[in-house]
């Protein structure tokens, strides 16, 4: 119930623009964090800790990620410099305690496996985009050391997004078989490397605005997930889980599609932001609502399978949602709202739906299980 009320208010802010105009308050920067820092970031320690309800370290990482939010939102900018801290502390006490280093060594250990390489990068991306964020805000308000147009908190808070993408990419792949040809083993291995190391140099490239670099590096992410969606359509586990993991990859790809074209347009001598900002638009929507909500789902009901969460009528009115309501919804009031309202009820059902469930799919997560 906290997070759908979180995730609901996010999205609710998404479409305040509507109402309010930018130049009184911008509900953007609280869009976004409210998805991808309190509800993505409080899963993710979560489904790390893995107690029934929210330990007193998630409960505190809620608490104060909620605040550090608001005070983002009114630009109060010495709680924005402090927050961040306090939640790298409270991220790394449970990184920490999950994988027993300081260090991250096991993100180079051939010993450890790409699930949990996937899990802890989460965590140790979050801790450090947590110090960033402070940092961007100390150089921007109080030490100006440097002046980059898209140094901003704004860009930052789209960083939250990654570790809610590596958390799923770990349930992802704890979901495929491990077995299998020294090729497939090398290729779990690259798509761990690629993911990691190329989206944190798109993030770079599109801090320092350079076009040939983002449009290279979003290419080859953009092949990485399409050889990922490949290997978990053959290689994944027969869990009721993996119809919708399948969809979230399908949005990512989606996304995927959508940020190149969004590149390449911004770029153009005959650029238009009126005609070039729908496929950002739709780039976040299908990124934040689709691929990582999938995610997100998956992790919170994890204790609760089966349920009637791989069904193809809530896939497709997940698609209807994120595909076109959304997105219309940005441009027009009637559309945001029942954009929102049938959010709450994917949301419903996401979290608390029981349902009719399909007996194949509880035999093979049974057989699943006891191997």
């Amino acid at each position: 119930m906290i997070l759908l009320v979180i995730l609901t208010t996010a999205l609710t802010s998404g479409f305040m623009h509507l109402l309010v105009p930018r130049e009184v308050l911008n509900f953007e920067r609280l869009h976004i964090f409210l998805f991808n820092l309190c509800g993505g970031g409080t899963a993710l320690i979560y489904f790390t800790e893995d107690y029934p309800s929210l330990s007193r370290q998630a409960g505190l990482f809620l608490f104060f990620s909620l605040v550090f939010s608001f005070c983002a939102f009114m630009k109060w900018h010495a709680p924005t410099v402090v927050l961040p801290l306090v939640l790298t502390v409270i991220v790394e006490r449970v990184r920490v305690a999950h994988f027993g280093s300081v260090v991250p060594l096991g993100l180079l250990s051939k010993k450890e496996s790409v699930p949990r390489k996937f899990h802890q990068a989460a965590l140790f991306c979050l801790s450090m985009g947590l110090v960033q964020a402070s940092l961007v805000v100390l150089n921007n308000v109080y030490l100006r050391w440097m002046t980059l147009g898209k140094l901003q908190l704004d860009t930052f808070s789209l960083a939250f997004s990654f570790p809610v993408s590596l958390i799923s990419m770990s349930v992802i792949f704890a979901l495929m078989k491990e077995e299998g040809s020294p090729l497939l083993i090398v290729l779990r291995e690259a798509a761990f490397w690629i993911i990691n190391l190329g989206a944190i140099a798109f993030f770079v490239f599109m801090i320092d605005n350079r076009f040939l670099p983002q449009v290279i590096i979003a290419a080859i992410l953009f092949l990485t997930v399409g050889m990922i969606f490949d290997l978990y359509r053959h290689r994944g586990i027969h869990l009721q889980q993996k119809t919708f993991l399948s969809s979230g990859i399908l949005f990512l790809l989606v996304s995927s599609i959508t940020g190149i074209i969004y590149i390449l347009l911004a770029f153009s001598k005959n650029y238009n932001p009126q005609y070039t900002f729908c496929f950002l638009h739709l780039h976040a929507f299908a990124a934040l609502y689709g691929w990582n909500l999938s995610g997100l789902a998956v992790i919170i009901r994890r204790r609760d399978f089966p349920i009637s969460l791989h069904s193809q009528r809530v896939i497709l009115f997940h698609w209807l949602i994120v595909m076109i309501l959304c997105p219309l919804g940005y441009y027009y009031s009637l559309f945001a709202v029942l954009a929102v309202v049938a959010y709450i009820r994917l949301l419903h059902i996401l979290f608390f739906n029981n349902g009719q469930v399909d007996r194949t799919f509880v035999s093979a997560q049974e057989h699943a299980l006891k191997k």
